[in-house]
């Protein structure tokens, strides 16, 4: 039996603007992909990303010797100004949500960890709070879907893929987290033990294992500050 610790109003209210900031990325992706689709259809490629698909609709519209139509022209400049509504409700949310993140302890405590931010932080302890739902680190790291699926029989255990499971939201806000640190890691000359850890994890297992490793070791390291309520200390 799987069961859910009560949350508390301000874990709920977390949750809440996490869920609504989701919601509203989806719908900014799904209209930047439509937006580009519509424009590859009448020869105008424009390059992947949010950001240069949002700089290059104005000046599309602008450009009267290209090949949009008078019809779609004006359908074209709704579509620029749903983005900007968009954008501002997203920077609404993520003012909230930094307000927020400046007063639980333990979302200072967890985002002292390379790879998490404010984001991270405030999604974690909104959605497990203090942490001691989990008997240990690795019961963490299952919720996550951040360990090694492990199916057997007759003491038989085969060591498969990352399983995947639990919070897709946390689970994809923790591998971005992870390669920005594996990313700093490689372009900048470190020698504490963690860098050098994952220095020798991409030399010997490829960068992308070296970026899931370090968002399991991150969740882990998560549980541990918020379950003992100790601050952050890097080993070197």
């Amino acid at each position: 039996m799987r069961f859910v610790a009560v949350k508390t109003v301000e874990q709920q209210d977390l949750q809440a603007l996490h869920r609504m900031r989701q919601a509203a990325v989806k719908v900014r992706t799904a209209v930047v992909n439509q937006m580009r689709g519509l424009l590859g259809e009448y020869g105008l490629v424009v390059p992947k990303g949010v950001g240069p698909r949002r700089r290059a609709l104005p000046e599309m519209l602008e450009d009267s010797e290209n090949q949009l139509s008078a019809l779609l022209r004006p359908l074209l400049a709704q579509v620029s100004e749903q983005l900007l509504v968009l954008d501002a409700r997203i920077q609404g949310y993520d003012a909230q949500l930094n307000a927020v993140f400046e007063q639980p302890e333990a979302c200072q405590r967890i985002a002292a960890i390379e790879g998490i931010g404010p984001l991270t932080a405030t999604a974690l302890v909104g959605t497990f709070g203090d942490g001691h739902q989990f008997p240990d680190e690795r019961q963490f790291a299952v919720a996550l879907g951040r360990v090694l699926r492990q199916p057997g029989t007759g003491g038989k255990v085969r060591r498969l893929e990352i399983s995947k499971r639990g919070n897709r939201h946390l689970r994809t806000l923790l591998v971005h987290g992870a390669r920005s640190v594996v990313q700093a890691v490689m372009s900048k000359d470190k020698s504490d033990a963690r860098s050098r850890w994952i220095k020798r994890l991409v030399r010997e297992r490829g960068y992308n294992r070296a970026v899931v490793a370090v968002a399991n070791q991150n969740a882990r390291i998560s549980w541990a500050l918020l379950t003992r309520q100790e601050a952050y200390r890097l080993a070197t």
